[in-house]
């Protein structure tokens, strides 16, 4: 019942998909381009060296000698490959500087560009809300701009949480999907295996956070409380974890199937609407777990409101 009155209130808030892809979009385009300057005169030095220039001409020369039948010239060309290695760590050794200073670089604009994603996900949790609750068309501007100070507040406090856990997540799974490799496993059955383990943990983990954090956004704009407030009624209560957990579950693999699916029959055009409405649809579970646990009733549509019951009712025939 969760899930589809969660997708109920997701297609009745589709216009919001194209405000926020346009946000990405221009956001995407912004960080991009600092990416691409940091990396520009960072990297410029390796970029440009003579070693990396030998490397690629070694590149180039094997798959000409390939191509051409050269036997000779391939014979020689191994110790000069590994002779050209040696120079690559030794030049990368004398630049650790500038390399390291491109890969704090990085780090620092992917997280500003999370938080400005944030501020966008947090306006989109206002107009949702206000659908819910009265049945309200907000607009993206309005209340982008209406609540940007407790936006900044709550994506100040969770893009560095959410960066760790991610950052967590993804060395287990990296770690888990080498594990089949030490056991005597034909090598396609040891490949099945850790693609399995690692999609099923990655999974597991992303909806364990989404249920831990689902009542932290929904508090703080449907029950005007402080960040901090929010994040500490997450704990609070533990009732009905179960439930909103593999309501999450499910949701992030529909989510994964869908925008997989519409990505190979559309060759990717599809993700510009699938991605930004999953934004949009797990938005939705939030707020319809928060009401349902805090004994709300909302609108589902114009002639339907739902409770903690989850018994419809109907409004104005």
């Amino acid at each position: 019942m969760r899930f589809r009155n969660a997708l109920r209130i997701s297609v009745d808030n589709f216009s919001s998909v194209f405000k926020l892809l346009l946000y990405r979009l221009v956001t995407g385009l912004l960080f991009f381009s600092l990416i691409y300057v940091i990396l520009k005169l960072s990297l410029s030095v390796v970029t440009e060296s003579a070693e990396l220039r030998e490397l690629k001409d070694l590149i180039g020369i094997f798959f000409r000698s390939v191509a051409t039948g050269d036997t000779e010239r391939l014979h020689g060309i191994g110790d000069e490959f590994q002779t050209a290695l040696k120079n690559i760590l030794l030049m990368l050794g004398k630049h650790s500087g500038s390399i390291a200073g491109a890969i704090v670089g990085v780090c620092v604009i992917y997280l500003c560009s999370r938080f400005a994603n944030g501020l966008a996900v947090f306006a989109l949790g206002n107009t949702v809300n206000d659908r819910m609750s009265v049945f309200a068309r907000t607009s993206f501007s309005t209340a982008f701009f209406k609540n940007i100070g407790q936006a900044m507040l709550y994506q100040i406090i969770y893009v560095p949480l959410a960066f760790v856990y991610d950052a967590l997540s993804i060395a287990l799974c990296w770690l888990l999907f080498y594990i089949p490799s030490f056991f005597a496993l034909p090598w396609l059955i040891s490949l099945i295996v850790a693609l399995f383990s690692a999609m099923t943990v990655i999974v597991c983990l992303q909806a364990l956070k989404m249920t831990v954090i689902s009542a932290w956004m929904p508090a703080m704009i449907a029950d005007k409380k402080s960040a901090g407030a929010g994040l500490k009624n997450c704990f609070a209560d533990g009732k009905g974890f179960g439930q909103r957990f593999a309501g999450f579950l499910v949701a992030v693999y529909a989510i994964v199937t869908v925008n997989v699916m519409c990505a190979l029959a559309t060759f990717g055009s599809a993700l510009l609407l699938t991605v930004p409405f999953s934004f949009i649809f797990l938005l939705a579970m939030q707020f319809v777990n928060h009401y349902q646990a805090t004994g709300r009733k909302y609108f589902v549509s114009l002639h339907t409101i739902e409770g903690p019951g989850d018994k419809p009712e109907d409004h104005l025939e």
